[in-house]
């Protein structure tokens, strides 16, 4: 063996066996420090925190084991091809290693398929040219990616140039977490048929789901979407040259977006130069918390168009509707819009160039809500029954009871500072952490990765992120997010490393600092009794730093100085059994003055900015900062 091999030998033979030779508190919670490396992230980390940290409480697992869990060879080797920008050659090599957030590739299929399909318990497929010239048939697809996590689904010319075929769409990705489901040339130049969306993408978190020239040219065909992304979380839908060029096209949104959480819709040449469209929009947003939905060129240039808006928006909180250029230049359009934008709490909506060069249209607004700008719309054609314009009487007639109003405010998300008392029994939001799970990145590759959205290209071509994609998505609000100017008197970064982590919190705290969060999700969603409590730093008020995760391909914490608050530590109890299920940590605003009015605490909890404090309970993989005791 030549004398380079023996020392390369033992040199891999150190780095496998040395120990790092800390001590570790909670190994017993199933915590570990390095694995016997010293050369992991994870073993870095940690002496980063010795170095940096001043004081010797216990140490904080919950966040130290967060760091990557890269082999010391595996950091290496991807932080190489960092410096080499050549990250994405190795892309699945280096999200399964450092435990990321990414989509698989879908390779393209050439497939043609001419027989009767029944898709069940089905997911993760890419149906390229699917039901292309299929005559007659019926597809079925149900309980397709029910339950996935990070589903991506392509649906590419599917049912192209068919005649009379159907497709079904029943409990379609329900209860999946951060979907992306695209539908590109869907049903072009079909005759006849029909396609039924049923019950799709139910009690999805973070769909983005996208229909690019869906039913364009097509004659006939009847296109169908019942409780489609109903009970949502966040996410958009887009629906880009929707029913384009259609003859007797007849498309239904049927309790669309019901009960969703900030969700929002797209509506691009939606129906235009269509003929004899048949669109109806019933219940659609209802019942919503915070909907945005846009119709640009909707109807633009069509020919005998009938469009219908029933209950749209009705009973949502607040919300935002604009209307750009719809049904312009179309000649007898007919559209009606019935209990429009009846929310609870005033939302936007605005028309601009609506019905604008139409001929021989009929449009009618019965009983639609406040705050509603008409631009440059069509003098003639339209008729205001009942219009809402005095927000008072709406919210009289509407708002009957708090309970309407404060009802997208989970109970117990927010709290006085008066519960947190020994016997009081409260309920307890759900505190779970609904992200996926990822891992920091060392500090030695975040250094070499792109972050701003002037480099968004470059962070694309690293995550294999295709333009309107879910990850394009995900990466552009969370870099806006962090480029966003802070607000007076907040101090705010961005951390991808666990060092930056610490070194933004001691740069505002001082190195004698603890950092706190809930210990489990124990008591989430129900009622908790508040056993033995205690405030930090003597319950005086105080300055923290709180982090909160924010969406991306690796963990990425937004953290920023919180001035004049009080924190608490608390035993949470069962009610009944007064057994201890939890210790939970508490953070009380005392200065709420330049919040907003309209925030979740104010409609929650009565009262206004500057007028009471606030309490919130830390959620899980959440955390918070002081001085040590």
């Amino acid at each position: 063996m030549s004398p380079l091999l023996i020392y390369f030998s033992f040199f891999f033979y150190l780095l496998s066996s040395f120990n790092v030779g800390v001590a570790i508190a909670g190994e017993s919670s199933g915590e570990s420090a390095t694995g016997g490396n010293p050369f992991t992230p994870k073993a870095s980390l940690i002496r980063y925190w010795k170095k940096q940290i001043s004081n010797d409480f216990p140490k904080p697992w919950f966040l130290l084991n967060k760091a990557s869990p890269m082999s010391a060879v595996e950091s290496a080797t991807f932080s190489k091809l960092a410096d080499q920008n050549a990250l994405s050659t190795r892309l699945p090599a280096f999200c399964s290693s450092a435990q990321l957030l990414c989509f698989p590739d879908l390779s393209p299929s050439l497939e043609k398929h001419d027989q009767n399909a029944n898709f069940a318990v089905y997911s993760d497929k890419n149906f390229t040219n699917y039901g292309t010239g299929r005559l007659g048939g019926v597809d079925s697809f149900k309980n397709y990616s029910d339950g996935e996590n990070l589903p991506v689904d392509s649906f590419r010319r599917y049912s192209r140039n068919s005649v009379g075929h159907g497709d079904q769409f029943s409990n379609y990705a329900p209860d999946t977490n951060v979907a992306d489901q695209r539908f590109n040339t869907y049903g072009t130049g079909a005759t006849g048929g029909t396609g039924e969306f049923k019950a799709y993408a139910k009690a999805i978190n973070v769909p983005h789901l996208g229909f690019t020239t869906y039913s364009t040219e097509v004659n006939g065909r009847q296109q169908s979407f019942s409780s489609y992304s109903d009970d949502a979380n966040a996410g958009d839908q887009s629906f880009a040259s929707y029913g384009r060029n259609g003859n007797g096209a007849a498309n239904g949104f049927s309790s669309y977006g019901k009960s969703s959480n900030v969700i929002g819709s797209n509506f691009n040449n939606y129906g235009e130069t269509g003929n004899g469209a048949n669109d109806t929009f019933t219940s659609y947003g209802f019942d919503g918390n915070v909907p945005q939905n846009n119709f640009k060129n909707y109807g633009d240039g069509g020919n005998a168009a009938i469009d219908s808006f029933s209950s749209y928006r009705d009973q949502s909180n607040v919300g935002d509707d604009s209307f750009q250029s719809y049904a312009k230049n179309s000649n007898a359009a007919k559209v009606n819009f019935l209990n429009y934008g009846q929310s609870f709490n005033e939302g936007t909506d605005k028309f601009t160039g609506y019905g604008s060069g139409a001929s021989g249209q009929a449009i009618g607004f019965k009983i639609y809500g406040v705050n509603s700008t008409f631009k440059d719309y069509a003098k003639k054609g339209i008729s205001f029954s009942k219009y809402m314009n005095d927000s008072s009487a709406k919210t009289s007639s509407m708002a009957d009871s708090g309970k309407k109003v404060n009802r997208w405010v989970e109970p117990g998300k927010f709290f006085r500072e008066k519960m947190l008392k020994v016997g009081t029994v409260m309920p307890m939001p759900d505190i779970r952490d609904k992200m996926p799970k990822r891992s920091f990145l060392p500090r030695v590759i975040t250094l070499k990765l792109p972050f701003s959205t002037s480099k968004l290209s470059e962070m694309k071509k690293i995550f294999h992120a295709d333009d309107n994609s879910s990850m394009e998505t995900i990466m552009t609000e969370a870099l806006s997010d962090c480029e966003r100017a802070p607000s007076d008197g907040e101090t705010k970064r961005c951390v991808a490393s666990g060092e930056d982590l610490i070194d933004f919190a001691t740069s505002i705290l001082g190195r004698n600092v603890v950092v706190r969060t809930t210990q489990n999700t124990d008591g989430s969603k129900n009622n908790v009794m508040i056993g033995s409590v205690k405030g930090i730093n003597g319950g005086k008020v105080t300055k923290s730093v709180s982090c909160h995760q924010s969406l991306f391909p690796y963990l990425l914490y937004y953290c920023h100085s919180v001035p004049k608050v009080r924190v608490y530590e608390a035993d949470l109890l069962n009610p009944k059994t007064k057994a201890k299920i939890n210790h939970g940590v508490a953070i009380c605003h005392i200065d709420t003055s330049s919040w907003s009015s309209g925030h979740g605490a104010f409609v929650a909890l009565g009262s206004g900015p500057g007028k009471i404090e606030v309490c919130h309970w830390i959620f899980e993989n959440d955390m918070t900062w002081t001085t040590a005791d």
